[in-house]
């Protein structure tokens, strides 16, 4: 049975923001090929979104308000777990996203950076690329709002 969950920084327990930076680890940097500094110092301003399957977090996803990433506030390290990619819980995640920052935050404006090959999943959660592809670690990447 899988749980979401919604917690700030400090409701994280070691063992939750431990496979936090596991998991974002083991696709950005490992599956991905990318050596970048993955833990940047802003993880203690967000809203961390993730879904667990039994004692294991299989996706996650971090928040912040507006002004503390982007101008408006934002959705970042959007991550799922490669045995779960078939569950679609990268939809679970942007939905529960957008109503926690609606909640949360206040608003319903919302920036990401997106790896450029994902804009059509983005696309069908209403948001709208925003100016020029540009690299990001190496990464094709566009900005994408709603």
């Amino acid at each position: 049975m899988m749980k979401t969950f919604i917690k700030t920084f400090k409701e994280l327990s070691i063992n939750e923001l431990y496979d936090i930076l596991r998991l974002r680890a083991e696709v950005f940097v490992v599956e991905q090929d990318c050596v970048y500094q993955d833990v940047d110092a802003k993880d203690q301003k967000a809203l961390h979104l993730f879904i667990s399957d039994a004692d294991n977090i299989v996706a996650y996803t971090r928040m912040f308000d507006k002004g503390d990433y982007f101008e408006e506030a934002s959705i970042g390290r959007v991550v799922v777990q490669e045995n779960y990619r078939d569950k679609k819980l990268g939809h679970i995640l942007i939905k529960e996203s957008i109503k926690a920052i609606n909640t949360h935050y206040n608003t319903s404006k919302i920036t990401l950076s997106a790896q450029k090959h994902l804009k059509r999943f983005y696309e069908s959660h209403n948001f709208k690329q925003v100016g020029k592809e540009y690299l990001e670690d190496g990464i094709p990447h566009i900005k994408m709002k709603i």
